[in-house]
Parts: C-alpha cells; structure tokens; sequence
C-alpha cells in the first residue's frame, strides 16, 4: 500500500488537489494506494495526542494507522515560510519512535506559489524522513508557480509538471 500524505491541514488546499491526482496516477499504472489528508487531523491534537497521550486519540490513531499501513509514502508538501507545514512536523512527531515510518521509502513533491518549488522545505523534510530511517527516492519533484498550472478542480496544466509526476510514480513503483 502506497499512502500519500497531503502535507498541510489548510481546508481545500493545492496539496491536497495533488494527492488526489497523484492517487489516479497510481491507480493507473495499478498500484495500490489512500490518501492521509492532514486536513483530518483533530483541532487539538498538539496537546490530546502527543507526547504523554500517545495512542489515546482514536481520531489521530486512525491517520496514524494510514502511514502504519504504507509500504511506501508520497509526502505533497506545500512550502511554508521556506520549510514543510509545522503541522507535518507535528504529526510525523506523533508517530510511533522509534518505529513509525521507520524502514519505509518515500517520494516527495514540493509546491510552492514562489520560484522555488519548495526547494527548502523538501531539504528539510528529507533531513527529518532520513534521521527517522526513511529512505528518499531521489528523484524529488518540485512544482514551482503551482498558482498558475493547478486549477480548482484539480487538473494540472503545465505538461512538463504531469511528465515529471508521471516519471517519479513509475521510479517510486520500482523502488
């Protein structure tokens, strides 16, 4: 199973338009595969899920059992302040540890509205997946300008973005 985490919990953010199209992208070449929208995440889980209260909410064990159950993980990360979403960290902070993600492999897209792509904050999110154990597929795939090539309705329309999605799937199915 392949679980793709759209990587903030804004309500109908770009990240999540991406899970779903990188879900189809999947199901096409037939792979198996959920998506783990932090959306979900309960408002209070800093402090009713974490820490002294690990495994005591069932509505955040249920998007942890979503990573628990991937062989294989797609982060869709939105740059934040030249990083990932502080609530990424959260809840990747939540998880089991050690354990976890630990032994999985993961495939990162970067958005981002400016230039970049989200250079920094797929740097920094593979800093973090690496010290937990979690091998990064190297071909990360970034998505500068998303404002102007992903519509509402979730359709990409810069083919250059499409092929490089396209290509990272069928790296991410053979790694």
């Amino acid at each position: 199973m392949i679980t793709i985490v759209a990587g903030t919990n804004r309500p109908q953010s770009r990240a999540r338009r991406l899970a779903d199209l990188y879900l189809n992208l999947l199901a096409e070449r037939g792979a198996q595969a959920q998506i783990l929208d932090l959306a979900r995440l309960p408002a209070d889980f800093t402090t009713s899920a974490l820490y002294d209260n690990a495994g005591r909410h069932p509505e955040f064990n249920q998007l942890v059992a979503l990573a628990n159950e991937a062989e294989k993980l797609v982060f869709i990360v939105p740059e934040y302040n030249c990083s990932f979403p502080g609530v990424l960290k959260a809840f990747i902070d939540g998880l089991p540890y050690p354990g976890g993600i630990r032994g999985r492999k993961a495939a990162l897209v970067g958005l981002s509205s400016g230039g970049q792509g989200g250079l920094l904050a797929l740097n920094h999110l593979t800093d973090v997946l690496m010290y937990l154990g979690t091998a990064v597929l190297p071909q990360r795939v970034r998505l500068p300008f998303i404002d102007q090539h992903l519509s509402a309705d979730g359709t990409l329309t810069e083919p250059l973005y499409q092929q490089v999605l396209q290509e990272q799937a069928e790296f991410l199915l053979r790694f």
